[in-house]
């Protein structure tokens, strides 16, 4: 009976990753969010959390025992479960999204920078008191924004350290609220690679993704919650002007395309719609949890 509830449980688990997945691929809806609305935020982030270097040290000493606990705290077969969901949205949306990117650009950059726009507005709402330094860091992330909205045009190539250090910032993000680690590889200009490395299970790229995206997580959590705990304000705006600013690449890369006002204005509203529709969600679900 307690199996069969399990299973159960994790099915859940797994459904919640294909959701999540379905929105980490693309960029501008963030799947912590999602996490957020299926109630599973908190078992994440707790997850998350628990990851450090001592499970690098346990591991090279082998000791069973600490290894153990350590596997014990981290909920193993809850990141299990859900990596998997994860991973079958990603492999079976990849395909689709790079067609739409080939086949129909225009569209497809209005539709993510509509999602970009309403993430932004969404993450700045959040900031619950606004002071001259909370405007100061919107400029200061916007201008960085710009200015990393550039690096689509640089050539830093498809390399496995390049590969190592987009996963290394855009794993991250997942613990950054609003923000997506897919629209973080798409600004890095990675984002059509690691699709078509996705579709083809390419390993030796996808490890170097995802072993950077791990190192991240260790090196830089903790950092990453305690500055959003302590500066909550200054980081969310901060957040705010980089995903404005970065905005940038997306309208480049959409006007180079073809006429992004006349044919793409719809599909910026759709993009706009569709992150407002996920933000009522979870404000419903928040209200209802207080």
């Amino acid at each position: 009976m307690n199996l069969r509830r399990d299973l159960q449980g994790y099915a859940g688990i797994y459904l919640r990753g294909l959701m999540m997945g379905a929105c980490d691929i693309i960029p501008g809806v963030s799947g912590g969010t999602i996490a957020l609305i299926t109630g599973i935020y908190e078992r994440l982030v707790g997850a998350i959390g628990s990851i450090d270097l001592n499970l690098v040290k346990d591991l090279f000493r082998a000791d069973t025992v600490a290894l153990r606990a350590d596997l014990k705290r981290i909920d193993i077969p809850f990141l299990i479960a859900l990596l998997a969901g994860i991973g079958t949205s990603f492999l079976l949306m990849s395909g689709v999204i790079l067609t739409l990117l080939t086949d129909y650009a225009v569209e497809t950059y209005s539709f993510f920078l509509g999602l970009i726009f309403a993430s932004a507005v969404a993450i700045f709402v959040d900031i619950r008191s606004h002071s001259h330094a909370t405007a100061v860091f919107l400029v200061i992330g916007a201008v960085a924004g710009y200015i990393i909205g550039g690096l689509g045009y640089l050539d830093i190539g498809h390399s496995l350290p390049v590969l190592f250090l987009t996963g290394m910032v855009a794993l991250c993000a997942m613990i950054l609220p609003g923000i997506s680690g897919a629209y973080i590889t798409l600004v890095l200009n990675q984002y059509e690679f690691m699709l078509a490395a996705l579709q083809a299970l390419s390993i030796p790229e996808l490890l170097a993704y995802i072993t950077g995206g791990i190192a991240g997580l260790l090196l830089f959590a903790k950092a990453l919650k305690y500055l959003l705990s302590t500066y909550h304000g200054l980081m969310l705006a901060l957040l705010t002007g980089l995903m404005l600013g970065s905005a940038r690449m997306l309208w480049e890369r959409g006007t180079a395309a073809g006429d992004m006002v006349s044919g793409g204005w719809i599909f910026l509203i759709a993009g706009i719609v569709v992150v407002s529709a996920v933000e009522y969600t979870k404000r419903r679900y928040q209200a209802n949890m207080a």
